[in-house]
């Protein structure tokens, strides 16, 4: 198993991390009308996070040897990403009232303003990734692209996910039922942020079915660990509610397994990431430490 030595994983979060705040930045430079609308989407777009998304999307670009700069359509996996977290905290939804260490969007600006602010945030993802300008690439790469995000993201994906966590709110521990909402709520996405960066990279079909398993992989695991931390972290650090998950009654991995067994759990899966991924060089040292970074996070 290759191993990363020197590389800064802190630095290079940082230095990604930096590139997309610019773009999205700049991005609304034109303000949106009516003004309370352009408040609202940079409201929760501007709260902080990690851009893990967008990031992962970038760091599998380049290990498949990509060398534009694909910044644009990975913020577009940020603004997909902001949008389900406004939509997931509404009322109807999840009903959290924190969001990143702020009040959640619909507390600032009402229910209606913020589902439209998440639904302006969606279509304008698609805005970005339908342009061919912004990396000078292919029109049918994007298509393929498009197509790959657009079926993790809707009802096939994320939002099947979403709808099961929903309706499973206070059931009995089910293995499947967990496993079916975990793949779908938040493993489809990273694992369409990470097939994205190989797809624009025109990467082999062997690269990009390795990077398949490993987004899947890690994209579990960062949400078996999120489960956890729920439980074991503060609502300082993880800015939001402790303890949310178990007040709902939240089908989740510790309330299914247990928390020893989830530990396992995700620490199997990111030896699974690690070794579908063996075959890439130094390049792929990115990949290699953020997948133990989401393993080892504490918020």
């Amino acid at each position: 198993m290759k191993v990363a030595t020197d590389f800064d994983l802190k630095q290079y979060l940082k230095d990604k991390k930096s590139k997309i705040e610019n773009f999205i930045k700049n991005y609304f430079q034109t303000p949106i009308t009516p003004s309370v609308l352009h408040e609202s989407v940079l409201y929760s777009l501007t709260a902080g996070g990690k851009r893990i998304r967008p990031i992962l999307c970038i760091a599998s670009y380049e290990a498949c040897n990509g060398t534009k700069d694909i910044t644009p359509y990975a913020v577009a996996l940020e603004f997909i990403h902001t949008y389900s977290l406004i939509h997931d905290d509404l009322p109807a939804m999840d009903n959290d009232d924190l969001r990143r260490g702020k009040p959640t969007n619909h507390k600032v600006f009402g229910e209606g303003i913020a589902i439209l602010a998440g639904d302006g945030l969606l279509t304008e993802a698609f805005t970005i990734l339908s342009n061919p300008d912004y990396a000078d690439v292919n029109p049918d790469i994007l298509l393929k692209v498009i197509y790959e995000i657009s079926t993790s993201a809707g009802v096939r994906g994320m939002v099947a996910g979403q709808a099961y966590d929903l309706i499973s709110e206070g059931k009995e521990p089910d293995e499947d039922t967990v496993k079916f909402i975990h793949l779908h709520k938040t493993a489809a996405m990273i694992k369409a942020s990470v097939k994205t960066g190989a797809i624009l990279a025109e990467a082999s079909e062997d690269k990009i079915g390795r990077l398949e398993i490993y987004g899947k992989a890690v994209g579990l695991a960062f949400q078996i660990v999120d489960d956890i931390l729920d439980i074991e972290s503060t609502t300082e650090k993880m800015g939001k509610p402790r303890g949310s998950d178990l007040q709902k009654g939240k089908m989740t991995y510790p309330k299914v397994f247990g928390l020893e067994k989830s530990k396992q759990k995700a620490m199997e899966l990111i030896r699974e990431a690690l070794e579908a991924i063996e075959v890439f060089d130094q390049k792929a040292d990115p990949l290699r430490k953020i997948a133990k970074f989401i393993v080892n996070r504490t918020a």
